[in-house]
């Protein structure tokens, strides 16, 4: 595996690559686990070489969050990519990211308006931008990504479709399904900062998930369901919920009734020091 740091290097790499076939890009914040590990195999399906980046961005985190504390553990990271075969790892640091005098700021409004982007404000801006900048870089022709974050995937779909990025192209952009630990939490770098009580008590959100989509799959009206699922997120030992919401899958426009489209149910809540969240598809009511 080959490690860059800097864009001239980059592109020789990713050019080689080229010449063997399609070229699968899995853009990280680092802090490997299994789901980022699925990504990279899924990408080993589509393509004939893998590009990993691991870059943690500072444009999508705001004032008070957890910038300083996001883990950053590159050498084990790095290990990690390598017994899975990636064939270069992009590294860059936050210069040859944003050097001096960067001004330039993507928005995507519509599907980041809300959810996450409510509670973060300014969060898909740093996200849609740095993600541009990856698909510019590496050029790749499929690039993957966890459907953990449901809200990401549709505001970098959204963008490709705006811009007319064809590498990769709307389509080429692959949401993997979330990878779960045995009890149903959804893996994420930021479990870590859980204590052995908090994350005891922090499958309460998926469960209460499934309880929430049974009811309105079995007909229960939705803003009573919506409202039964936080009570019993607080409840099941979490300090606050930021929201609860059912979704169209591809706009994200809020639904008050369950639809006869394809649905998710997206929820983030607030246990300890970690700031977790979770989505999961709801059936389409019959026609």
């Amino acid at each position: 595996m080959q490690t860059v740091h800097t864009l001239d290097p980059l592109r020789s790499a990713v050019a080689a690559l080229r010449e063997a076939g399609p070229v699968a890009l899995v853009p990280t914040m680092g802090a490997l686990h299994e789901g980022h590990l699925t990504l990279v195999r899924e990408a080993r399906r589509h393509a004939r070489g893998v590009v990993v980046s691991i870059f943690v961005n500072p444009l999508q985190f705001g004032a008070g969050e957890d910038l300083d504390a996001y883990p950053r553990q590159l050498a084990r990271d790095s290990a990690l990519l390598e017994a899975e075969g990636v064939d270069v790892l992009w590294a860059p640091t936050v210069e040859a990211m944003y050097p001096a005098g960067f001004s330039s700021n993507i928005s995507v409004a519509g599907v980041s308006e809300g959810l996450c982007g409510g509670a973060r404000p300014g969060h898909f801006d740093g996200v849609a931008t740095v993600v541009c900048k990856l698909f510019n870089q590496v050029m790749p022709d499929v690039a993957l990504f966890g459907e953990k974050d449901w809200q990401q995937l549709a505001v970098i779909r959204r963008m490709a479709r705006d811009l007319d990025l064809t590498r990769p192209a709307a389509d080429a952009i692959l949401g993997v399904e979330t990878v779960r630990e045995e009890d149903g939490l959804a893996r994420s770098s930021r479990n870590a900062y859980l204590s052995p009580e908090e994350r005891e008590a922090a499958v309460a959100l998926p469960r209460a998930m499934h309880r929430a989509i049974a009811g309105i799959e079995n007909g229960e009206d939705v803003a009573q369901a919506l409202e039964a699922l936080k009570a019993e997120i607080i409840a099941g030992g979490f300090a606050s919920v930021d929201y609860a919401e059912l979704r169209d899958a591809e706009s994200l426009a809020t639904l008050n009734a369950r639809a006869s489209r394809p649905m998710r149910l997206l929820a983030a809540a607030r246990i300890g020091p970690a700031r977790l969240i979770d989505n999961m598809p709801v059936a389409a009511a019959p026609q």
